[in-house]
């Protein structure tokens, strides 16, 4: 099926990797827009797996998109093998569920700015800076898919 007319999955779960938290978020292709989970504590790049196991035995997702992140120049970061890895280990526990990956330059910097305008709006408890970057990464992947499995 050419990648035009491929239909978008109605749900997907992002992550943007981190080696001391991962951000996750949820979302649905109706919206288009992430919604901010709680975020996930790893100890060098290596997440508790049972809680992602959890993760996607609640939502069901039918893609998983992780975060890239390249240098400005294209040129792949340090970060980017880790988060390659991860994405490589997510696609093994889990065969029947495609892992995509997305660009993901200047999403922290954007999450930061939008936390800190809604922050002006609200007061109380904000979700979190790294999964607040997963919900840019899924909506930038619902935006313009990314169709190249990992």
């Amino acid at each position: 099926m050419p990648e035009a007319s491929k239909p978008l999955p109605a749900t997907v779960l992002g992550f943007d990797f981190g080696t001391k938290t991962i951000g996750v978020a949820s979302a649905q292709s109706v919206t288009g827009l992430g919604s901010p989970l709680t975020p996930i504590s790893a100890r060098d790049g290596i997440p508790n797996w049972q809680v992602i196991d959890d993760l996607v035995a609640e939502w069901g997702p039918q893609a998983i998109i992780v975060g890239n992140p390249l240098n400005m120049d294209d040129t792949v970061s340090d970060i980017s093998h880790l988060s390659l890895k991860f994405a490589r280990r997510l696609a093994a526990r889990f065969p029947k569920i495609p892992v995509y990956r997305q660009d993901e330059r200047l999403s922290t910097r954007e999450a930061r700015a939008t936390l800190k305008s809604v922050a002006d709006y609200r007061s109380g408890r904000m979700p979190s800076l790294d999964s607040t970057a997963a919900c840019l990464i899924v909506s930038d992947w619902y935006s313009e898919p990314n169709w190249l499995r990992v």
